[in-house]
């Protein structure tokens, strides 16, 4: 059988590339800014558009959908093609997916900062850009499921499973907790109120993780780890079961988001027990990782982009064992509202995604563009500036969040609050806060080293923009026979894309429906009228203002809370809440 000749096109690989870096530096300095602004809280700058409540989402929605889902894309679109050897399926669909995820960037860019949010964690963008984003994933969609029906390789590899499953997850997530009603152009509330509310968006949320900031970066660990390495992956067998296991278990453990909430107690415990179970696929994919790593240890020691991968690899083992963790009810009662919570996502944001974001870069532009990195030294460098960084921003949040909630907690011997004045607990913790810019600022410096580096690296080389290929035609992927019965089924990706769906959805729905059924779920209250048109418009600048960073309107059943706010939250209580303001944080009392 003759060889097809076929190309890559590294164009598009490039045009994400750039906009990872670029993105990217722009998200840690608006991070870095939000930082200083608890120490210095001048540098609010006096301005309604810079002030910490409006610039703290913008932060998160660049780190998250630009810097990281722009690095997705830069390496789903490069290893896409070569591991279905076959073109991508569309030039045009890539460039606008490209443009159209850049444009939607820059809407939240001009959006958060003049006040047009729902306030809705990792979903803050209002109704117009939502479906922007909805028709952008399925142009997405389209590109990859097309270039997989085009393959020339029988069995998609492992890489794929996680693409796909993230593709068709994300694309649900999204849908389900976009559903608002407009009242104009920049303006809508979500039809869900209150704990309903509550769930949906912490069931999105921590899935937004699961499944933006997790599964498809597992899925570029399979590829590029293993190229870095010049190794296979350790195991087959614990691939499969480390994707099905993570797939199905993740979707449920959103409620530890809501523990001693007005939630019901069945979610939560739902929620705690699946966290739990979350341990064993999440550290099966790390050792999955390392172990591909043995016997090259000599190689990890000279070379940056296998550093960058092993510390990449193991803050994601670290983060994935913290969070259940966290998911412990004593362990949630000491943590929940303080700063530890803001150490341990970004111990996944600044090592898993951010480390292995810039092993993507260093080992992927130099071939591209035909060429050697610039400063092998530059990146090592780069390496250990990145890991300092790390230790002082999370080191120090630790000590701030324990802090914070044994003084919250703390009582006289006559049965009064100690500390009734929430101001003394910040005092208490400038100094961490301090330390923990300085951990950002070597963060941000060995970022900009690397752009340096990168910089150099392109201008010594030329762009491959369209790097040829050939390979065998596939005849019918769905004939022969089949050792491992998954391989059957890696054959068959549209029924694989079908199983995955049904994997995910299990867990959603028996959280969801019936919170939204059984009415005993969310018991009324027949004191609570709905919302004034004054009360509204208050409610209205709370959110537009970016209260709900720094405040909470969840009362949990802790003498200390009820000692300082008053009587526990229930959950009839908020019931006219669109959308529900319980906050993921407590800065201020």
């Amino acid at each position: 059988m003759g060889l097809e000749k076929f190309s890559y096109d590294n164009k598009i690989v490039r045009n994400f590339a750039i906009a990872t870096i670029v993105w990217g530096i722009v998200g840690m300095l608006v991070g870095l800014l939000a930082a200083l602004q608890l120490i210095l809280p001048e540098l609010n700058f006096a301005f309604q558009y810079t002030t910490f409540g409006r610039i703290r989402p913008l932060h998160t929605n660049a780190v998250i959908f630009a810097f990281v889902g722009n690095a997705i894309f830069m390496g789903v679109y490069y290893s896409l093609p070569r591991l279905c050897k076959a073109s991508m399926f569309s030039k045009l669909l890539g460039s606008i997916h490209f443009w159209g995820w850049q444009l939607i960037i820059v809407l939240a860019a001009i959006t958060l900062p003049a006040g047009v949010t729902t306030s809705k964690e990792y979903a803050e963008l209002e109704w117009p850009i939502d479906i922007l984003i909805a028709l952008i994933w399925v142009v997405f969609a389209i590109n990859v499921f097309g270039t997989i029906a085009k393959r020339r390789e029988k069995h998609i590899y492992v890489a794929i499973w996680f693409y796909i499953a993230t593709i068709v997850t994300v694309a649900v997530l999204h849908i389900v907790n976009s559903v608002e009603l407009p009242v104009s152009f920049l303006k809508s509330y979500p039809v869900y109120a209150g704990v309903q509310d509550a769930l949906v968006q912490w069931w999105y949320g921590h899935n937004a993780v699961a499944f933006f900031l997790t599964t498809p970066f597992l899925g570029l660990m399979y590829y590029f780890l293993p190229k870095a390495a010049d190794r296979p992956i350790y195991s087959y067998r614990l691939s499969i079961l480390h994707f099905w296991s993570l797939i199905f278990i993740y979707i449920w453990a959103g409620p530890h988001h809501l523990l001693y909430t007005a939630l019901p107690d069945w979610a939560q415990s739902l929620g705690t027990v699946f966290s739990i179970m979350l341990i064993a696929p999440s550290w099966g994919g790390m050792i999955n990782g390392l172990l591909t790593l043995r016997g090259a240890w000599d190689r990890v020691r000279e070379s940056a982009v296998l550093k960058f991968m092993v510390v990449a690899v193991t803050a994601y083992g670290m983060s994935t064992l913290e969070g259940p963790m966290l998911s412990l009810k004593n362990v949630n009662a000491i943590a929940h509202y303080t700063d530890w919570i803001v150490a341990h996502v970004h111990i996944g944001a600044l090592g898993w995604n951010g480390f292995f974001t810039f092993a993507m870069l260093y080992w992927l532009l130099p071939r591209i563009y035909n060429t050697k990195l610039h400063s092998d030294r530059l990146a090592n460098f780069h390496f250990w500036i990145g890991t300092l960084g790390i230790v002082f921003y999370a080191a120090p949040l630790y000590w701030a969040g324990i802090t914070q909630s044994l003084m919250w907690k703390q009582f006289t011997p006559e049965g009064i609050l100690l500390y009734p004045n929430f101001l003394e607990t910040v005092i208490r913790i400038i100094l961490m806060y301090v330390i923990r810019s300085i951990g950002g600022s070597l963060y941000l410096i060995g970022a900009l080293v690397m752009v340096y580096n990168l910089v150099k690296t392109v201008k010594s080389g030329s762009l491959v923009a369209e790097e040829q290929a050939e390979a065998a035609a596939l005849v019918d992927p769905t004939k022969g026979t089949h050792k491992y019965k998954h391989k059957w089924l890696e054959s068959r990706p549209g029924k694989f894309a079908l199983l995955t769906t049904v994997a995910i959805l299990i867990g959603g729905l028996v959280e969801l429906i019936p919170t939204f059924l059984i009415k005993s779920n969310i018991p009324t209250i027949s004191s609570v009228k709905p919302y004034t048109p004054l009360e509204l418009q208050g409610r209205d600048i709370y959110v537009r203002e970016g209260c709900y960073t720094c405040h909470s309107q969840m009362v949990r059943p802790f003498r200390s809370e009820t000692e300082r706010y008053g009587e526990y939250s229930k959950a009839g209580e908020f019931v006219y809440d669109h959308p529900f303001q319980w906050g993921s944080k407590r800065t201020g009392s």
